[in-house]
């Protein structure tokens, strides 16, 4: 799979299509998939996506006022945007294509609003998105209880969908609380590359700058354009610099961390030593304080709690989430 990310990257249509036409004649099976922001696109670049092997990606943050704010404070680029959008609907469907939002937990949208808007497309997963802190989102600095809000946030979000799933007909999921549920249900789901362990870089996944540098993650890109430090491990003429990777990966697990041995939630989490160099500065603070564990404590507890519900509402989401049939009593037992 080769995701072509930005800035825009259909900017350069002609690099996207050699690029293409390289993997094509190399691998018996090649995926695509293009991050824009569906803003400008001609008849080359919708040609480009009729192709099945070719999905897009966007943002979508949001109602259309909630976007506008956000994202492209013009009424005029926000009425290309959602013109575009209706366009890639029709004309590559639900399946090939994709959205998240971006969301400040100090002032999120409206999050009905956030549902049917998604909906509208076809879109019945949704990965909410905090700020990230590893990029140009950095000048909003570290806010005071801002982990806290988030995981308010999340909460409330998830109990959302499991009322408004009650009572619909097509079931809508969070992406990543549907992610850490089934990695407590079963073993096996490292689909995601932020919640595995051991999470170890630069083993199936690479990320390849516009100068030809290679970085562990994308997060690892950013920190290193924006001067806070080099992450990269080498370039597409040079290779892989595995000394520096190895050097990452004594940190990729977190099987011997002082502070996850005790946490009954280990054998599910993962780590993320990006997140803690870029908010911290190192990756041997306590676990227990970073961004990283505070948030994942609050998931795994939400993930129990429904767990051992014992309501009909709670168990047609969890069960459509989970991918199976019938949510039994048996699932979530409690012993005296």
């Amino acid at each position: 799979k080769v995701e072509f990310r930005g800035g825009e990257p259909l900017l350069r249509i002609d690099l996207l299509e050699e690029v293409r036409e390289f993997a094509r004649k190399r691998f018996t099976k090649s995926e695509f998939v293009v991050c824009t922001n569906l803003q400008r696109l001609g008849e080359r670049e919708w040609a480009f996506f009729d192709s099945e092997d070719t999905h897009i990606s966007t943002s979508i943050d949001g109602p259309p006022e909630a976007h506008d704010k956000q994202r492209t404070q013009d009424r005029a680029l926000l009425t290309e945007f959602l013109t575009n959008l209706e366009t890639a609907h029709r004309r590559v469907g639900a399946a090939r294509l994709s959205a998240l939002p971006t969301i400040d937990p100090f002032d999120p949208p409206d999050l009905s609003g956030l549902i049917e808007t998604y909906l509208r497309y076809g879109l019945t997963s949704i990965y909410l998105r905090p700020i990230n802190h590893h990029g140009f989102a950095r000048r909003l600095g570290q806010r005071p209880n801002e982990i806290e809000r988030w995981n308010a946030l999340h909460s409330e979000f998830v109990e959302l969908l499991i009322e408004r799933n009650a009572a619909a007909d097509t079931v809508v999921q969070e992406y990543y609380f549907t992610q850490c549920l089934n990695r407590v249900l079963r073993s096996g789901v490292n689909n995601h590359v932020d919640i595995r362990n051991p999470n170890i870089l630069a083993a199936d996944s690479i990320v390849i700058d516009y100068d030809g540098a290679l970085y562990p993650t994308d997060e690892s890109r950013m920190l290193s354009r924006i001067g806070h430090i080099d992450l990269s491990i080498g370039s597409v003429k040079t290779g892989v610099n595995r000394g520096k990777v190895n050097e990452l990966n004594q940190s990729c697990a977190n099987n011997f961390d002082p502070d996850c041995v005790h946490c009954p939630y280990q054998p599910f989490c993962g780590t993320d030593i990006i997140d803690d160099i870029s908010r911290y500065g190192r990756i041997d603070i306590p676990r227990h304080t970073t961004w990283f564990c505070k948030r994942h404590l609050a998931v795994f507890d939400k993930v129990f709690d429904l767990i051992y519900r014992n309501d009909a509402k709670t168990k047609r989401s969890l069960a459509a989430w989970a991918g199976i049939p019938e949510w039994t009593d048996g699932i979530g037992v409690r012993h005296s």
